[in-house]
């Protein structure tokens, strides 16, 4: 029969043994030191100067001293003395806030505080290095099957390997889909309601998306992917003229008669009233071509200007061809930009001096676009 237990080597209490409470002791004390083990660092290669009895310290690589040959041994104090608990396949040990090269209790540095597991060879962490094929996956929350990674948290980070560190210093995101008439992209939503669809929806080409109910969505831009090409379907924009020659008397402002669209955006143009009709706070491009038509003297003397809200010239849209005009051909261009808010309009005026006279039909125009 051994004198010691197979796994933790305790010292039996033999038959004729005399002073059998040193034995028993001897097996408490090594007990104590092994039962639920944590040790204070795993960095010391020799013995602190002034050790606390029960201290324990997983000795580093190049031991010496007191403790030359216990590398990967756990150093173990106990009533002034050091043992060595050498570990086997499958001790666990606690590794403290204390980085193991503190000489006192006092001097705690802050430290790894992991579990490790004795392998047979070396004490490694008994956190897998690779998780493959999870189903689910949840961080603060819990995962289903229609969202199998659920994350609940304040902030997230993706920082790239340096160069330094074996990596690249890149970083790339990929995602990807299956065929191109799939969707790929962001949900961003609000109360779980989406507010915004991000992506390669529907096609390959890049485009923003946007709602307030969730249900009804409108394209904020789109890239198309063979040209490049920006496309901003909802922005507003407008090409009106008149439809017939608007007679304009002498000395008097007159607004034009701008009655129909070649295209009208979000409806913003309004034929009826012959004006713009901001939907929105912006800046915005605005430019107008007055052709004259005679009715009877070319010594007409033509005017326009933009006004907002029907009362006030915006600045640098006014204009005026003091020559001799030519019915047909004499034209006057104006163009300026201004800042609007929701619901202004803005409409083109014109005006004659010396003698009265016709703006002509279908080439005197009016356009506008939001720009900002």
């Amino acid at each position: 029969m051994s004198d010691a237990t197979t796994n933790l080597l305790l010292p039996y209490l033999l038959a004729s043994q005399a002073q059998k409470h040193v034995t028993l002791n001897e097996s408490l004390r090594l007990l104590d030191g092994l039962v639920h083990l944590s040790v204070r660092g795993t960095a010391r290669t020799e013995p602190p100067s002034d050790p606390a009895d029960g201290d324990r310290f997983l000795i580093a690589s190049g031991a010496s001293g007191e403790w030359s040959g216990w590398d990967g041994s756990i150093a173990y104090c106990v009533d002034g003395v050091w043992l060595r608990l050498a570990p086997r396949p499958g001790w666990r040990v606690w590794i403290e806030e204390f980085d193991g090269s503190a000489n006192s209790p006092g001097e705690s540095l802050p430290g790894e505080r992991v579990l490790l597991v004795w392998d047979g060879a070396a004490w490694v962490s008994i956190l897998p290095t690779a998780l493959q094929n999870l189903s689910l996956l949840g961080i603060g929350t819990e995962a289903d099957t229609s969202n199998p990674f659920s994350a609940k948290l304040n902030a997230a980070l993706w920082t790239a390997l340096g160069a330094a560190e074996g990596g690249t210093g890149d970083l790339y995101y990929t995602m990807n889909k299956e065929a191109s008439g799939d969707d790929l992209g962001l949900t961003l939503q609000t109360g779980y309601v989406t507010k915004a669809l991000l992506g390669l929806l529907g096609s390959d080409d890049f485009r923003l998306a946007v709602s307030d109910d969730g249900s009804t969505f409108f394209d904020a831009f789109s890239v198309d992917r063979l040209s490049g090409i920006v496309d901003q379907p909802r922005l507003p924009r407008f090409k009106g003229y008149t439809n017939y020659d608007n007679y304009v008397g002498v000395d008097t402002w007159t607004k034009l008669a701008i009655n129909n669209t070649d295209y009208n955006d979000q409806s913003a143009f309004d034929a009826t009233n012959n004006y713009f009709v901001a939907p929105a706070d912006g800046t915005y491009l605005f430019g107008a071509t007055l052709l004259f038509k005679t009715n009877g003297s070319t010594s007409s003397r033509m005017r326009g200007r933009l006004m907002r809200n029907g009362s006030t010239e915006i600045r640098g849209s006014f204009g005026e061809i003091s020559g001799a005009h030519v019915s047909e051909a004499t034209a006057l261009w104006l163009q300026t930009m201004v800042a609007l808010s929701a619901g202004d309009t803005v409409e083109l005026q014109a005006y004659f001096r010396a003698a009265d006279g016709y703006f002509s039909a279908d080439h005197t125009s009016f356009w506008g676009t939001k720009i900002g």
